[in-house]
């Protein structure tokens, strides 16, 4: 009975993945078609490689980006899972359709090198990105990267980038030295905006803080910022000394208010600031402040 009640409530959950997933890869694909491909600027990853198999032996590029994509897949499903395998193919079946649909979609920019890389790495990043933060993947190195990212300390965005470094060379063959690095130029934003979509845009950050005056930083960042903060105690390397060190988690727009309270109260207080990708469950909730 409980199983039931659940699998009904993840249904729309699901649904709602695929639907965003699909939406990607539309975007994704209209960002290739109607602004990168007639540039002679290529797309990075098995999708890049894809575009340098059609022009070389004019094969269709959907054919080809389905073909290419099977063995990431595979590698997908036995190393991350199936859920996450399922959802990249119907992201890459759809991004595969999407490209032939479009394949005579107006151009919307021609000729500005700057604007169309610009423009097509946000369309493209965007697209790739929100299938991502669904839970798939449009490109098979997406889902290498996914894997590495598991067991390197380096994030899913930045791997991407490094892999297809790889690419651009072989893209250079088709496009020449200029179309490739206008490409890797495209697709360096693509991977800033995916790291956006798949964080977010505000974010939040982490402040730990070891202060002479922990009961009254907190007290003050409770009051004026509306945000709980946590104690841990700590010892001094070298002195042995006892102290409490605070954490406070908040979101990005009130960082320059908590570092103006911690001046106020301890100009000489030790700060640690870390980057957040994602908070949930717990008192995270801000509350009113006057």
């Amino acid at each position: 009975m409980i199983q039931r009640k659940q699998q009904k409530l993840n249904t729309p959950k699901i649904v709602s993945k695929v639907l965003l997933i699909m939406i990607g890869a539309i975007i994704a694909a209209y960002g290739l078609e109607a602004v990168l491909i007639p540039n002679n600027v290529s797309d990075g990853g098995v999708t890049g490689l894809s575009i340098v198999g059609s022009q070389l032996f004019g094969l269709p590029l959907g054919v080809l980006i389905g073909i290419i994509n099977i063995p990431f897949v595979w590698l997908g499903y036995k190393q991350i899972g199936k859920s996450f395998a399922v959802y990249s193919v119907i992201g890459i079946a759809t991004l595969a359709i999407s490209t032939s649909l479009m394949h005579h979609v107006p151009t919307i920019i021609e000729g500005d090198t700057l604007l169309i890389t610009v423009v097509g790495g946000i369309i493209l990043g965007f697209g790739m990105g929100l299938a991502l933060r669904n839970g798939g993947a449009l490109d098979g190195i997406d889902m290498l990267a996914v894997l590495l990212s598991r067991k390197l300390p380096f994030g899913t965005s930045d791997l991407i980038l490094f892999l297809n470094m790889f690419v651009f060379i072989v893209v250079s063959t088709v496009f020449g030295l200029q179309g490739a690095i206008l490409s890797a130029l495209a697709y360096f934003i693509a991977s800033k905006v995916i790291h956006i979509v798949e964080e977010g845009l505000s974010g939040s950050k982490t402040f730990k803080i070891i202060t002479k005056h922990p009961e009254i930083m907190v007290e003050t960042i409770r009051d004026r910022l509306g945000r709980g903060a946590t104690y841990t105690e700590a010892y001094g390397g070298y002195s042995n000394e006892q102290f409490k060190e605070i954490t406070c988690v908040i979101n990005r727009m009130e960082e320059s208010k908590i570092k103006e309270i911690i001046h106020e109260i301890d100009p000489n207080a030790f700060v640690v600031v870390y980057d957040v990708a994602e908070v949930k469950g717990g008192s995270f909730k801000k509350q009113n402040i006057h």
